[in-house]
């Protein structure tokens, strides 16, 4: 004979999938999150800014249009003609990571101070100097919402990086 089974069976209860961190835990990951999400950013802000400077601060500096000659290994060369008042006329100069750059074609730049080596100016050269910081806003983002906890501000760090890289590469 088979045992009568109760209508309703008795359930264990099984731990909490995560531990409950004390008022110390809680603050130790909000610090660690919080520092590694504000090392991302400064990292982003670091690596636009060497080509950033020479376009948000580029009064003073020799400003002109490069008219590209010819593009090999992720640098295009060209000659110079100034703008500016002071700067002179170059046979050729150089033009780092040739994104959205065509042989024949003319773009504003600015000098770098004592070299030859030009960066883009104008609007697509600014939005495109700040593309690492862009990268690291969207890499924040996922810290933010994740080890932090707060969503809202993660959605606001992904939404203008991905607005700052998707403007750059529109205006390349």
């Amino acid at each position: 004979m088979i045992p009568a089974m109760p209508a309703t069976a008795h359930r264990r209860k099984s731990a909490p999938a995560t531990p409950r961190l004390g008022g110390l835990g809680r603050f130790g990951r909000f610090a660690v999150m919080g520092t590694v999400a504000a090392l991302i950013l400064i990292a982003g802000v670091w690596a636009s800014w060497g080509t950033a400077q020479h376009v948000v601060l580029s009064k003073g500096r020799e400003q002109g249009t490069m008219t590209v000659s010819e593009c090999e290994d992720d640098v295009c060369t060209g000659s110079y003609r100034p703008v500016s008042v002071g700067s002179k006329a170059r046979g050729r100069v150089v033009l780092d990571q040739s994104v959205g750059v065509s042989e024949g074609e003319t773009y504003t730049v600015v000098v770098k101070p004592g070299s030859r080596d030009v960066v883009r100016s104008g609007p697509a050269g600014f939005l495109y100097a700040w593309v690492p910081l862009g990268g690291a806003l969207l890499l924040a983002s996922v810290v933010v919402a994740g080890g932090l906890g707060l969503t809202r501000t993660g959605w606001a760090l992904a939404g203008s990086g991905i607005a700052l890289v998707t403007a750059a590469f529109m205006a390349l």
